[in-house]
């Protein structure tokens, strides 16, 4: 097989440190899967693995952790002494089934309740060979530490990471545990094999993804979701109001619904481009109008009728958040790549009003295309302020202007596994009134299955820029120099 490799020392990816290499085909350990990768996200950790931003953990490493492919083995020996690899073993009865979507409820799994949005809760079916799964970031955690059994397994000392401890989807096989595999089978349209005919009736909830569109949820999606949970914003919000389908709500007090723009035909964000320029369906949001709520803070930022009540169309979730804040919840994202622009459809579809700060006008252009309510610079101030922002880019300066732009007891939520220094603070205008800084470190799986469980409700329109595997480093440099807005996508053909 080809695989790229972090051959040398790592450096600019100007300087191209990544190697397109000729490698054994890997070989699944028990409770593993060999999986051929159908297509690899390309995110900014991966630039942060390759330019040695983060300290090597495997030498001669293959990034990338926003995998989708089909399982072509299984590792172990069955009772009867079988080899998995050849097809004939299931996974151990002990693996967790990473299909069954346990929804933890106000920062807690529930116990005993599990959702499975892809088929029967109660059905406890393994792993076969031909099915579709996707391979995220989080790898390995060891299950008994005090971080673990709390639930918080994100912060296990003796986690590993994909693409980083071991290698990743920049290649044309990769190797994943069992127990950390998601299965995509019900966000996908039917493939002609056994295992995905077996899924074929499972998704009830609408559009269908492509390889290239899910891949970025693996780890710009679910990261995002996240940081968004991090913000405080959806506390006491269970994870079956957030993936509920929308009802009719009126609230007092909100401005002229706005409608989601049409988009441009012909533009880089057409909808050629939402599907990774395969064409398909340019509906960003499933049909649902953003209306954007009002409260008396703000000024006169926004235009519009606050005289009278409004019906909107809006979630469980969003109601549950509207009521306890006693206003429509303020988002502010700073930066727009890849995770931003799938956050910010969820923060939508939850019913916030959402404002984008970032450098490039084309993502300032996606980013009202997507119905958020403003679009500016990374150093300017947002129309209103905010109960809450999330920090995309990696950039300690953008801190400062961020956590000023905070209403009283408002969080500021750090995406990022690397971020440049931030400057020193004024306690007065940065600190003070209770505002918060809360870090985002990896996720847990849950935060995974409860992630796709809202993407297969809802649809999430991914900004697919699709580059032949072969071209990973090319990615990277377009990353890295901001030529394009939403995420790149390596497919393996």
């Amino acid at each position: 097989m080809h695989a790229w490799r972090v051959q040398g020392q790592p450096g600019p990816i100007e300087d191209e440190p990544l190697e397109w290499v000729e490698a054994p085909i890997p070989q699944p350990g028990p409770g593993e899967a060999l999986i051929h990768v159908l297509a690899c996200g390309v995110c900014r950790t991966d630039l942060h693995v390759s330019e040695g931003d983060l300290p090597a953990h495997l030498r001669h490493v293959t990034p990338g952790h926003e995998i989708v492919g089909e399982i072509v083995a299984l590792g172990g020996t069955s009772a009867n002494g079988r080899d998995g690899r050849n097809g004939h073993r299931a996974i151990p009865d002990d693996a967790v089934d990473a299909r069954n979507l346990r929804l933890p409820g106000s920062g807690h799994h529930s116990s005993g309740n599990s959702y499975n949005a892809f088929g029967d809760p109660d059905t406890k079916n393994q792993f076969r060979i031909g099915e579709r799964v996707g391979v995220a970031w989080l790898r390995h955690t060891c299950g008994h530490c005090e971080f673990c059994r709390a639930g918080k397994e994100n912060l296990c000392p003796n986690s590993q990471y994909t693409g980083w401890d071991a290698n990743g989807g920049y290649a044309q096989y990769t190797v994943a545990p069992v127990d950390y595999l998601y299965s995509v089978e019900g966000l996908l349209p039917p493939s002609g094999s056994r295992s995905s005919r077996r899924h074929s009736n499972a998704t009830v909830f609408g559009p269908r993804y492509t390889v290239e569109t899910v891949a970025p949820l693996l780890c710009a999606g679910i990261i995002g979701y996240r940081a968004l949970r991090r913000t405080g914003l959806l506390d006491g919000v269970s994870a079956h109001e957030i993936t509920a389908r929308s009802t009719t709500l009126s609230v007092p007090s909100l401005p002229k619904s706005i409608d989601v723009p049409q988009l441009r035909r012909g533009s880089a964000t057409s909808p050629a481009s939402v599907h990774g320029r395969h064409g398909g369906s340019a509906n960003r949001l499933a049909g649902n109008r953003l209306t954007s709520g009002g409260d008396s803070f703000g000024g006169d930022s926004f235009s519009g009728d606050f005289s009278s009540p409004t019906q909107i169309s809006t979630s469980p979730a969003a109601q549950h958040i509207a009521a306890r804040l006693g206003h429509t919840p303020v988002l502010g994202l700073y930066g727009f790549g890849g995770s931003a622009h799938i956050t910010a459809q969820v923060a939508l579809a939850l019913g916030m009003r959402v404002h984008v700060l970032t450098r490039g006008q084309e993502a300032r252009d996606l980013a009202l295309e997507l119905g958020c309510a403003s679009a500016a610079g990374a150093y300017d101030m947002p129309p209103e302020p905010l109960d809450a922002a999330i920090i995309f880019a990696p950039v300690g300066d953008i801190v400062l202007p961020a956590l000023e732009a905070l209403r009283p007891g408002g969080v500021l939520s750090l995406a990022g596994i690397h971020m440049s220094d931030i400057p020193p603070l004024n306690y007065e205008r940065h600190v003070f009134h209770e505002k918060e800084i809360r870090s985002v470190e990896s996720n847990t799986r849950d935060d995974g299955r409860e992630f796709l469980a809202f993407a297969a409700a809802h649809f999430i329109a991914i900004d697919a820029h699709p580059y032949p595997l072969d071209q990973a480093q090319r990615a990277l440099q377009d990353l890295k120099a901001g030529r394009f807005a939403g995420a790149a996508v390596l497919v393996n053909r």
